[in-house]
């Protein structure tokens, strides 16, 4: 975008939030009603407005901080539990996006083609494993066997939606990266139990589930707050509060396109979802430490 950048953002030392659920109404004012903080030192919900900011339930795991965020690898129905491997849209259908059959994306902090750049595939077979952890969780059978893909580290993501519309349900993750077969089978049971926003899921719910795996990578400290592409870069913000506590909430690259917002609606949303209450200015939003990057997915 032609703007100074700062090159080195380190994804495996940041936490906050990331998601939205409803279009919210953004100003320079605090909203009626707004939530409450989001996420501090540790993890944090991130809902739109009618779950924007809040601690998540449970305790942080060994791997890092909890977050919550709206997912990209889109999955499908139950039926993905204890089943062979299903095609791409796993029982249930595309979520909105159409990448490859399988997509290729450069290791955390690497560049796509610089020195040490390692290759990871993002497959549907991940989702479909997530469905198996919970499927065997709710119905009290021993943990599925490792799955084939690879278990190299990465930060995830694991959201579930609901129903035809494909309601959020749950969404938790970690920007500390993590082997993927320890990573998931954790936070796709965090996420689905333990978002404060829900109540925990049930059997019941099984067949209508929608399962989405974010793996997040190329992290990047940007010096101007408006250097990130709408519908292309997750971002993740830092700042002091009104209260000189520092801050900090996420959201992953589709939030801001589907919602219809621009650069700075998204900025003030987050900013409303880290719980800050005063006043937004242009002059605070310069004060803001903007980290930038790009998700693994593939539907």
């Amino acid at each position: 975008m032609g703007r100074k950048r700062c090159v080195g953002g380190d994804g495996s030392k940041m936490a906050a939030g990331c998601c939205g659920v409803k279009k919210q109404k953004l100003s320079s004012s605090p909203p009626s009603g707004s939530a409450g903080p989001g996420s501090g030192g540790g993890g944090s919900h991130c809902g739109g407005a009618a779950a924007a900011g809040g601690e998540p339930g449970a305790l942080p795991p060994s791997g890092g901080p909890r977050m919550n965020g709206l997912g990209v690898l889109a999955g499908g129905a139950a039926g993905c539990a204890l089943s062979p491997p299903l095609p791409l849209s796993c029982g249930g259908g595309p979520a909105g996006l159409s990448p490859p059959a399988s997509s290729l994306l450069a290791s955390p902090g690497a560049g796509s083609g610089g020195p040490g750049c390692r290759k990871m595939v993002v497959s549907a077979e991940m989702c479909c494993f997530c469905f198996d952890v919970l499927y065997c969780h709710l119905y009290g059978y021993q943990p599925p066997r490792s799955p084939r893909f690879t278990n190299d580290p990465y930060p995830l993501f694991v959201t579930w939606k609901i129903g035809r519309d494909k309601r959020l349900r749950g969404c938790i993750g970690t920007f500390s990266a993590m082997n993927l077969h320890s990573g998931l089978r954790e936070y796709t049971l965090t996420s689905a139990l333990k978002d404060s926003r829900f109540p925990p899921m049930t059997r019941d719910e099984l067949p209508r589930l929608f399962c989405s795996v974010s793996l997040l990578t190329n992290f990047e400290d940007v010096c101007d707050y408006m250097d990130w592409e709408v519908g292309v870069h997750g971002i993740r913000i830092e700042f002091i509060n009104e209260k000189g506590s520092k801050r900090t909430a996420t959201y992953l690259p589709e939030v801001a396109k589907e919602q219809g917002w621009d650069h700075i609606q998204t900025i003030d949303s987050l900013l409303r979802k880290g719980g800050y209450k005063a006043p937004i200015t242009n002059e605070f939003r310069k004060t803001i430490k903007l980290t930038r990057y790009a998700p693994g997915y593939r539907t």
